[in-house]
């Protein structure tokens, strides 16, 4: 008898066809060992990145209120979503895009807010754009959140002075006179500059340039766009601080590796003493049968869940082929792959444009995050950042807002219910499991990752992939003397099922707790289902 077996970074999923051999197994039920005796990567807490464009009503109207507003706000920021953010921990934002960024003059978003230079917003509708969110309103939103700021520059129509200059502003203390003007316009101090993208998809909407064209620019955008923060730079920039900023270069966008060869390429030939970076950027979307902006995010049937979610597979591939490209010039692992743009793209929600990309978020949606955080888990020996597709108002959002009322979304409930992950340490784990199968779609039942928390901790996060059936798992483990499981399962009577202002609270996650069998959990995971818990010892 023939099975399907394909194996992963401390992952491997036997499909059903393989269970006739286990006369002990029903049909639904599955086992999960976890080698907790074993340890694997840290999962980089900045995994669980954030993205805010200025696209539609994410900055504005999502984040940005002003402060005559009538909606609560601190200097013109929205206090509910400040407060929601908070609970996520966000690690990091990514700002100001996205494409918009490599169309932005970082000037016009300074001083007086009255006085700023308004443009167009061309690439998402031609919409009028105020620029009264800026640099000075970013930082202080990141700062408001308790997160870091990555900044992504303008290598399209910008240039490295540009940039460099805009650095300054940000990061210098000597009284020069780009610090000084910092200074009037109310920031004293520094900001901080954790992570900076040289450029945004610099093969399409940052240029149109080839990998090699890209490469001869980023060069010189590394090597003078330069934080000048004292507590995060060294002496000199041949000498790095101890919290050194991280230059993320452009890389691919679907599955075309050009630019990850050609990045590659040039950092193995040295510049270390010029230029240098330590991250590279990939892009990619999920979407259904249709393609971004047509599939439904609503009133969907069970054909079009299940060729969503198994296309949120194609993130493995894509991630596992150009981590070799990597690899044959990083054996070491020193370039981290920062996967800055990932999520659900959907059609728009009605009577809104779709240039504003502001879409509803589903139970599906939240079973696609929490594919997509496994799969970065299991790669986090070279994934080490990602940005989710965007954090309000926009393609897979946390939160929805509209004027002064704001939900949650199921997304955001995966988010914050993957809390534990953060900084985590991988453990590895062996699952088999039936088959989801639904025309001729197929996938295995069950995705799962387990880890190690800074306190020793072990946690489980288990996801039922089958929108009608419900999964027994029991749990093995090597190391481990389990007496009790507890935690948290999302799940809802549809796999359509969305939080609405009328109806917040639709998809939120249950307690859920069990005992322990002689050292092995019995785990009933619900159809279309999120489970994580911790592990009591």
């Amino acid at each position: 008898m023939s099975c399907n077996f394909i194996r992963h970074n401390f992952f491997v999923w036997i499909a059903f066809g393989c269970l006739s051999t286990m006369p002990a197994q029903a049909a639904d039920e599955a086992i999960l060992t976890v080698h907790a005796d074993q340890s694997g990567p840290m999962i980089s807490r900045h995994i669980f990145g954030q993205f805010a464009e200025q696209l539609g009503s994410g900055i504005y109207g999502g984040v940005w209120v002003g402060e005559n507003s009538s909606i609560p706000n601190v200097r013109g920021i929205r206090s509910d979503v400040v407060a929601a953010l908070r609970e996520l921990k966000v690690p990091n934002v990514r700002w100001p895009g996205g494409c918009f960024a490599d169309e932005y003059y970082w000037r016009n978003g300074i001083g007086p807010i009255d006085q700023r230079r308004a443009s167009y917003n061309k690439n998402w509708g031609d919409v009028f754009e105020p620029n009264t969110f800026g640099t000075h309103e970013f930082m202080d939103f990141v700062e408001q959140i308790g997160s870091e700021a990555y900044i992504s520059v303008n290598v399209g129509t910008g240039s490295a002075r540009e940039a460099g200059e805009w650095l300054e502003y940000m990061t210098a203390d000597q009284p020069t006179a780009l610090v000084n003007e910092r200074k009037a316009n109310g920031r004293e101090k520094p900001f901080k500059v954790k992570f900076l993208g040289i450029g945004n998809e610099s093969w399409g909407c940052g240029g149109a340039l080839s990998a090699e064209a890209y490469v001869e620019r980023m060069k010189t955008f590394a090597m003078v766009a330069r934080n000048l923060d004292p507590e995060q730079s060294g002496a000199s920039r041949f000498i790095p601080g101890p919290d050194p900023m991280q230059r993320i270069a452009v890389g691919p966008g679907d599955h075309n590796p050009e630019y990850t060869e050609a990045v590659m390429r040039a950092w193995k030939g040295g510049g270390a003493y010029s230029w240098s970076i330590e991250g590279l950027s990939l892009h990619h979307y999920t979407s259904g049968e249709l393609g971004a902006m047509r599939d439904p995010a609503t009133g969907f049937g069970e054909h079009q869940y299940a060729i969503l979610i198994k296309n949120a597979y194609q993130m493995d591939k894509f991630i596992a082929d150009n981590a070799e490209v990597m690899d044959r010039y990083d054996p070491d692992k020193k370039v981290g792959l920062v996967v800055d743009e990932w999520g659900v793209w959907l059609s728009a929600m009605p009577g809104t444009s779709p240039l504003h990309l502001k879409q509803q978020n589903s139970l599906r949606d939240a079973i696609a995050a929490s594919i997509h955080l496994n799969i970065f888990a299991r790669h986090s020996d070279r994934v080490r950042m990602a940005n989710i597709a965007q954090m309000v108002n926009v393609l897979q959002a946390m939160i929805i807002t509209d004027n002064e009322r704001m939900v949650i979304t199921p997304t955001y409930q995966v988010f914050k219910m993957y809390l534990p992950f953060q900084d985590a340490r991988l453990v590895p784990v062996d699952l088999i499991a039936r088959e989801y199968r639904e025309g001729d779609t197929t996938m295995p039942s069950l995705d799962a990752i387990a880890a190690r928390d800074a306190d020793g901790k072990l946690w489980m996060a288990l996801t039922n992939l089958d929108p009608n059936r419900s999964l027994r798992v029991e749990t093995r483990s090597f190391g481990v003397a389990a007496k009790t499981a507890r935690g948290h399962v999302l799940t809802a009577d549809r796999v359509d099922a969305v939080n609405s202002f009328e109806s917040p609270n639709v998809v939120v996650p249950n307690s859920v707790e069990v005992g322990a069998v002689q050292g092995r959990l019995i785990l009933d995971l619900p159809s279309k289902s999120i489970t994580v818990v911790s592990v009591e010892e």
